[in-house]
């Protein structure tokens, strides 16, 4: 399977050496937004045409699969743009920055009979997907509660600092949140779509930009369950906590490391199952081995399977879905702006 690439930033070039690294599947043409990046697509990948213009990436003969991995504004303009061209596409969360954007994409995608999967690759960890298998599993009963915390350093500023660019990232939650959102819907799927959604947050002093630098979600649901969520992108490292509380167990987990790539973190994943016995009162937890857990192995993991699932005419992870995560994140911004509870609606 032949992939052409849309970006070759820091991220892209995960998204080039994972390809590059996959038995069956072909770096065939990179677009590069500067000469700098241009001249190291070139230098590591010889054999792949390598351009300034992403249309000539889509115009090239023989691509099977458009990975976009540009800034968040541009996501929905291309990734349309390489349906039309008779392309299946990868594009990386969030799938748009609007919800006009998120349906123009799932209207060309149904027109055009090509498939859309969005890069939630937390979904394939070996680390955050094993908590979705134990929950399909019931091994903690029913989901009732879910945290999830994360604190870091401040953001890379990208080309032209376009992350700090509320036009052209969208917000912070549409950055990074958005992965835990997909989380949190994924993790408690069964309980159907949360009702409302309430942020609270603040900004640095002398920040002007609109961006939150510290937010706290809170997601109801009609069963009675919640969801909280927060993000913290004033501190330093990289520390990742989710937290389940089931009727019956709970999950305990967290990911450390210097950055968000690093490749030696910590991590760890404890879960007290249904069942598990209790020594004088206390609620005794297993911990559990993970080979590896990180989003660049993650990363290659969902490639790999993007491809087979693409072969097999599905998405790996449905545009239909991915919309309901952005959609999340701007009620969430809208909450924060209002300071009220916003009810949800997917329609």
């Amino acid at each position: 399977m032949r992939f052409g690439l849309i970006g070759f930033g820091a991220w892209g070039k995960q998204h080039a050496q994972a390809i590059a690294s996959l038995p069956g599947l072909e770096l065939v043409a990179i677009a590069c937004a500067s000469a700098d990046t241009a001249h190291a697509a070139a230098s590591a990948y010889p054999s792949a045409r390598v351009t300034r213009d992403w249309r000539e990436v889509l115009a090239r003969p023989g691509v099977d699969v458009v990975d976009v991995v540009t800034p968040n504004y541009l996501h929905a303009e291309i990734a349309i743009a390489a349906l039309r061209a008779g392309n299946d596409v990868l594009v990386e969360k969030p799938m748009a920055t609007t919800a006009e954007d998120c349906d123009a994409l799932l209207a060309t995608e149904r027109d055009t009979g090509r498939l859309v999967s969005v890069g939630h690759e937390l979904r394939q960890s070996a680390q955050w997907g094993r908590i979705k298998t134990l929950i399909d599993d019931d091994a903690i009963g029913d989901p009732l509660f879910l945290n999830i915390d994360l604190f870091r350093n401040a953001y890379r500023s990208g080309a032209e600092s376009w992350r700090y660019d509320r036009a052209r990232v969208g917000s912070w939650l549409l950055e990074e949140a958005v992965h835990y959102f997909d989380l949190a819907l994924w993790y408690l799927a069964r309980h159907g779509d949360p009702l409302s959604v309430r942020a609270c947050g603040n900004q640095r002093p002398g920040r002007d930009n609109g961006m939150y630098d510290n937010v706290s979600v809170l997601l109801r649901y009609a069963s009675g369950a919640y969801v909280t969520i927060n993000q913290c992108v004033a501190g330093f490292e990289h520390y990742v906590v989710v937290e389940i509380a089931g009727a019956e167990g709970a999950v305990r987990t967290h990911w450390s490391g210097t950055m968000d790539r690093d490749p030696t973190a910590e991590f760890d994943l404890r879960v007290q199952t249904r069942g598990f016995p209790f020594e004088r009162g206390v609620r005794e937890c297993e911990r559990l081995t993970i080979a590896k857990s990180g989003e660049v192995y993650e990363l290659t993991e969902q490639i790999r399977l993007t491809a087979e699932a693409f072969a097999a005419r599905r998405a790996l992870v449905p545009a239909v879905e991915a919309r309901k995560r952005v959609l999340l994140c701007l009620a969430a911004g809208r909450s924060l702006l209002e300071n009220c509870e916003i009810d949800l609606t997917f329609a």
